[in-house]
């Protein structure tokens, strides 16, 4: 299988207090991510999504736990440095170099850069090969970001919320020329975002944060399975629902429609039947609101 694996165990980092409160971004977080796979990295904003891929690219080190990148420390380590790719929403690129003169520059320097590839790319996005980055707007300077880190076709490929910025057209061809590529070239994938709806029908692995701590991880079909909405009368719903956790409830008159997490048993499913209760399934988007909101906001 292509790609690298991240194996992530008990790993805290925090942020000294020099012009704010001491912060702690990620919080004893473990995780596995199995190499050649689409992983989708969700969290709400200050959840840690950011941080841990600055470790996992050795931006940032870690305050305590380990980090292994293809079985290695990744920190200062040349060999693993090669095949790691963060992309964040500019691209992290010079500002002043035309677009052109990075795509030249990148081929050189990273070995699995493919710059026909980079070019086809921005003929997609329409990108000026003779413009510089703080030409550009915001979301062209986002479709650049994308075209980096597509063509760097490195074996772990990180994209941190790398569509902000595009409008709906480009954000679709984003996740179309990412997943033909994936197919084609297989290696492993994170993708950060906050659009779940639009993300989810790609992911193969998804890993929820939740205040520096992993809340779930597990494969994207597994994790759809493991919620459930249930419709109907609200005293046969409350019946049915009673002991179990309830993500979300929400009523229009005597009709109540309530998200419960865990998976049914058939004879759960027969019951609910028999009661006359609509079962029905809960979309990636769905589950991870009603986990992660806070107390009183839905």
């Amino acid at each position: 299988m292509s790609g690298f694996s991240v194996e992530v165990r008990d790993l805290t980092v925090r942020y000294p207090a020099w012009r704010r409160p001491a912060t702690t971004a990620l919080d004893g977080l473990s995780l596995t991510l199995e190499p050649g796979r689409l992983h989708g990295l969700l969290g709400r904003n200050g959840s840690g999504k950011t941080t841990l891929l600055s470790v996992l690219a050795a931006f940032r080190r870690p305050t305590a736990g380990a980090v292994l990148v293809d079985g290695e420390d990744p920190w200062e380590n040349a060999r693993v440095m090669s095949g790691v790719c963060l992309v964040r929403e500019s691209g992290d690129v010079q500002g002043e170099v035309r677009l052109r003169d990075t795509v030249r520059l990148l081929e050189q320097v990273r070995p699995t850069f493919d710059r026909s590839f980079a070019e086809s790319l921005m003929d997609t996005f329409e990108l000026d090969p003779r413009a510089t980055p703080t030409s550009l707007s915001r979301g062209k300077r986002s479709a650049f970001g994308v075209v980096v880190g597509l063509a760097s076709r490195a074996p772990l490929t990180l994209l941190d919320e790398v569509h902000l910025g595009m409008d709906a057209p480009s954000r679709y061809a984003f996740y179309d020329a990412l997943l033909a590529d994936y197919v084609e070239h297989p290696r492993t994938v994170v993708l950060s975002s906050h659009l779940i709806d639009e993300v989810q029908r790609m992911l193969e692995h998804v890993v929820v944060l939740d205040r520096g701590r992993v809340l779930l991880a597990d494969d994207a079909d597994d994790l759809r399975a493991s919620g459930t909405s249930v419709v109907g009368p609200d005293t046969a719903v409350d019946a049915f629902v009673a002991g179990r956790r309830v993500l979300s409830r929400r009523s229009l008159g005597r009709t109540v429609q309530v998200t419960v997490f865990g998976r049914l048993a058939p004879d759960d499913v027969a019951a609910a039947s028999a009661a006359g209760l609509e079962l029905g399934p809960v979309d990636l988007q769905d589950l991870f609101v009603d986990l992660t909101a806070k107390e009183g906001v839905r």
